[in-house]
C-alpha cells in the first residue's frame, strides 16, 4: 500500500486523521514474517483505517475547492450569511462600547419624543372634542328628519347625484307606463313617518354588525332612533361614551343604553417605543332593564333531574346565556390586577373594542352613506383600485425588462420583487397623520435596501461567473490518461 496522500510523500497528516503510533519491538525479536505482515498492515508508520480516514478527509476537501468554486452556490452562501450575520441586533453587538453608549443616548431622546407624541394626540381628543359640539346640531337635524318629528324643506331635499340625468332619461319609458298605478297605490297607503329602520337598515348592511345581530334581535333594533358619541370632559381621563336612543318599546324600559370607552395616550413604561397613538384599555356597559320574559340574551331551558335515593324524576328550569347583539352592553372587562386573559377572552375583548372605534369614527359620522350603501362601496372600490394599480405597476415593470433584454441581452433579467403596496390614505379622509407618515418612511427605507442588496448580489455574481469562464479558458485540456 503506497504512502499516497499521507505520510509517503512527506505530506502532512490532518489532524482528524493522524494515526496513533506504536511502540517498536526490538530488532532481534523481529523475524521475517513479522516485517512481512508489517509491511502489509502499515505504510510508513500508518495504520490502514486511519489511511482511509485520511483519504476519506481528502476527498472532502477536494469536493468543498469544487463547491467553493461553482458562483451559483457562492452566491447561495452568502444569501444565507446575509440573511444570519447580518441581522441589525447581531450587527449592534459588533459595535464598539462607545458607539453602544451613544445608540442607548438616542434611545432616551426616542422615549422623549414618544411622550410629545403623546401630548400631541391629547390635543387632537380636544380637538375632536370641539368639533363634536359643531357637528352635533347637524346630527341633531339628522334624527329629526329620520324620526319624521320635522319634514325637510324643499331646498334641503334638493340633491344632485352624477348618474341622475342618465337615470331619469332612462326611467321616462317606465314611469309613464305605471304612473296610474303608483298613483292609486299611493293613495290607498299612507305615507311613512320618517325613514322607517333607518339604523337597524345599517346594522344590516355593515357586515361588522350584522354578525352580531340574531333574528330575535331585529325587532328590538327597529326601535333604535339615534346613535350618539360623546367625548370626556376637559381634564377628565380620555375616553368616549356611544349612546344608543330607543324609542319606548315592548322590551325594555331604557330610552338610552351606553357603552364607555376609556383611553390611554401615554407610552408603556416597560415598552415605551410600541406607542403608536392612543388605544381602547378597557370599557362598562349598562344595565339593560328587561321587562318580564323579553331578555333576548338569556334562554330558559327545561332539565330533568332523578333523586338518588327515592329515584322520583324532577323537571326544572334554567337560564343560561344566549348570542344576542344587546351582549355589547355586557362586555369583558380587561384584567387589571396583572393577570392575564385567556386568548378567547383577549380575542372578544379585542374585537369590542374595534366595533366601538367603527361605531365613533365610522358609523355615527357617516350614518347616511351606510344606509344606502355608498360608504360600503367606497370601501371596496377602494381596495380593489389599490390591487388594480399593484397589477399594472409589475405589468409595466415587466415589459421594461423585456425592453432592457432586447437591448442587452447579456443583462441578467429582474428578480421578482417580494414588495407589497401599502396604502397610507385615510380611507374617507384628507389629512395624514404621523404614525402613516413614519410607516410611509420605513417602507421606504426597506425598499431602498432591498433595492440596494439586489443591485449587490447582480453584481457579485456577474464577476464570479466572469471570473469562472476566464479560468476555464485559460485552463489546458486534458489529454489520455487525464493528462494535459
Amino acid at each position: 500500500m503506497s504512502g499516497g496522500v499521507v505520510g509517503g510523500h512527506g505530506g502532512a497528516v490532518p489532524e482528524r486523521a493522524k494515526p496513533r503510533r506504536l511502540p517498536l519491538l526490538p530488532q532481534e525479536a523481529r523475524g521475517d514474517k513479522d516485517i512481512q505482515m508489517a509491511d502489509n498492515s502499515f505504510s510508513d508508520g500508518v495504520p490502514s483505517d486511519s489511511l482511509e480516514a485520511a483519504k476519506n478527509a481528502s476527498n472532502t476537501e477536494k469536493l468543498t475547492d469544487q463547491v467553493m468554486q461553482n458562483p451559483q452556490v457562492l452566491a447561495a452562501l452568502q444569501e444565507r450569511l446575509d440573511n444570519v450575520s447580518h441581522t441589525p441586533s447581531s450587527y449592534i453587538e459588533t459595535l464598539p462600547k462607545a458607539v453602544k453608549r451613544r445608540i442607548n443616548a438616542l434611545k432616551q431622546l426616542q422615549v422623549k419624543c414618544a411622550h410629545i407624541e403623546a401630548k400631541f394626540y391629547e390635543e387632537v381628543h380636544d380637538l375632536e372634542r370641539k368639533y363634536a359640539a359643531l357637528y352635533q346640531p347637524l346630527f341633531d337635524k339628522r334624527r329629526e328628519f329620520i324620526t319624521g318629528d320635522v319634514e325637510p324643506t324643499d331646498a334641503e331635499s334638493e340633491w344632485h347625484s352624477e348618474t341622475e340625468e342618465e337615470d331619469k332619461l332612462a326611467g321616462d319609458m317606465k314611469n309613464k307606463a305605471v304612473i296610474a298605478e303608483k298613483e292609486a297605490a299611493a293613495a290607498e297607503e299612507p305615507a311613512p313617518r320618517g325613514i322607517p329602520e333607518f339604523w337597524f337598515t345599517i346594522f344590516r348592511n355593515v357586515d361588522m354588525l350584522s354578525e352580531l345581530v340574531q333574528e330575535y334581535d331585529e325587532p328590538i333594533l327597529k326601535h333604535l332612533q339615534d346613535i350618539k358619541v360623546k367625548f370626556s370632559d376637559p381634564g377628565q381621563p380620555m375616553s368616549f361614551v356611544l349612546e344608543f336612543h330607543f324609542e319606548p318599546n315592548d322590551y325594555f324600559t331604557n330610552p338610552v343604553l351606553t357603552k364607555t370607552y376609556k383611553m390611554k395616550s401615554e407610552p408603556d413604561k416597560a415598552d415605551p417605543f410600541s406607542f403608536e397613538g392612543p388605544e381602547i384599555v378597557d370599557c362598562d356597559g349598562c344595565t339593560i332593564d328587561w321587562k318580564k320574559g323579553k331578555n333576548v340574551t338569556v334562554k330558559t331551558i327545561k332539565k330533568k333531574q332523578k333523586h338518588k335515593g327515592r329515584g322520583t324524576v324532577r323537571t326544572i328550569t334554567k337560564q343560561v346565556p344566549n348570542d344576542s347583539f344587546f351582549n355589547f352592553f355586557s362586555p369583558l372587562r380587561a384584567s387589571g390586577d396583572g393577570e392575564s386573559l385567556d386568548e378567547d377572552s383577549e380575542f372578544t375583548l379585542a374585537s369590542d373594542f374595534e366595533i366601538g372605534h367603527f361605531f365613533r369614527e365610522r358609523i355615527v359620522p357617516r350614518a347616511v352613506l351606510y344606509f344606502t350603501g355608498e360608504a360600503i362601496e367606497d370601501d371596496d372600490n377602494f381596495e380593489e383600485g389599490e390591487e388594480g394599480e399593484e397589477e399594472e405597476l409589475e405589468g409595466d415593470e415587466e415589459a421594461e425588462d423585456d425592453d432592457d433584454a432586447e437591448i442587452n441581452p447579456k443583462k441578467e433579467p429582474s428578480q421578482p420583487s417580494e414588495r407589497k403596496e401599502i396604502d397610507f390614505r385615510c380611507a374617507g379622509e384628507s389629512y395624514w397623520n404621523a404614525s402613516i407618515t413614519l410607516a410611509l418612511i420605513d417602507f421606504q427605507n426597506r425598499r431602498a435596501m432591498q433595492d440596494f442588496r439586489s443591485r449587490r448580489e447582480r453584481a457579485a455574481a456577474a464577476a464570479a461567473a466572469a471570473a469562472a469562464a476566464a479560468a476555464a479558458e485559460q485552463e489546458p485540456e486534458a489529454g489520455p490518461g487525464g493528462q494535459p
